[in-house]
């Protein structure tokens, strides 16, 4: 994996018989690592450069210190699109991922050529959920990614793919265990101090990609659906017989539903 200073990240060159489109930067979940976007980067023949950062602490970054906030992983991603000589790129993210697109929204809305906004809400965490983030972060720190790994993987995947596809429930499980506990609860500090986002969503002006698998538990349909409404000509995608990790889980209809969009709106 070729890193720029601390920053580690994949980088797959626009490929096919077209001549390069842009750059297509994909930010991961909580808790996996880069590495969960490999299933998007056929979407390279269709002519996009496709980076996929590890966030500070996780993946091959896990030396590095841990976050403390959401910003930091946004500011992570802004020093790493200058050392690209990216100007502008599409920019998305799913669950974790699409709350650090979102504060680098806040922060640099010049970048984004467009946003892709997966499995991911735009509001705080409620008292509820900070108490739910201090209790893993007990548990990584007793018992180590291993028992957040038992503890999410029901959360994770849909109903469908529980029944009918245990490799990705094994992929799941492997991409967690390869993090640190160190920054797993690093982006459980973030995640739970981050500022709402949802007074954002009006301002935003570049074409815009909500998506959702239609048995998501974590964050529901309806939350993205009422996403869709709140930014100007937004497009919602559902992705069927997908839970919370729908590119994973269907990545032939999640390709499907981004490549149109890049075709089609960018």
């Amino acid at each position: 994996m070729p890193s720029i200073g601390r920053l580690r990240y994949i980088d797959v060159p626009a490929g096919g018989t077209e001549r390069p489109r842009g750059t297509l930067l994909l930010v991961h979940a909580f808790p996996l690592h880069a590495r969960m976007w490999e299933p998007q980067f056929a979407l390279a023949e269709r002519g996009w450069r496709i980076v996929a950062p590890d966030l500070r602490g996780l993946g091959a970054a896990a030396g590095d210190p841990a976050t403390t906030s959401m910003d930091d992983y946004a500011g992570d991603v802004i020093d790493l699109l200058d050392a690209l000589h990216v100007e502008s790129a599409v920019i998305g993210g799913l669950s974790l991922g699409g709350y650090v697109t979102l504060a680098l929204l806040r922060q640099a809305p010049a970048y984004f050529r467009g946003i892709v906004l997966a499995d991911t809400r735009p509001q705080a965490d409620p008292p509820e959920a900070v108490e739910g983030r201090k209790k893993m972060q007990a548990l990584v720190r007793e018992k180590g990614p291993a028992a957040v790994a038992d503890q999410m993987l029901p959360k994770l995947l849909g109903e469908t793919t529980h029944n009918t596809q245990p490799a990705i429930a094994d992929r799941v499980r492997a991409l967690i265990l390869s993090n640190a506990p160190e920054g797993i609860s690093g982006a459980l500090t973030a995640m739970m101090t981050r500022q709402e986002s949802e007074s954002l969503l009006a301002s935003i002006r570049c074409p815009a990609l909500v998506v959702v698998g239609d048995e998501d538990t974590l964050t529901p349909p309806a939350l993205s659906e009422d996403m869709q409404r709140k930014i100007p000509g937004a497009v919602l995608a559902k992705i069927s017989g997908a839970g919370h990790l729908a590119n994973l889980e269907q990545p032939a209809r999640f390709n499907e539903a981004l490549g149109q969009f890049l075709d089609q709106r960018i």
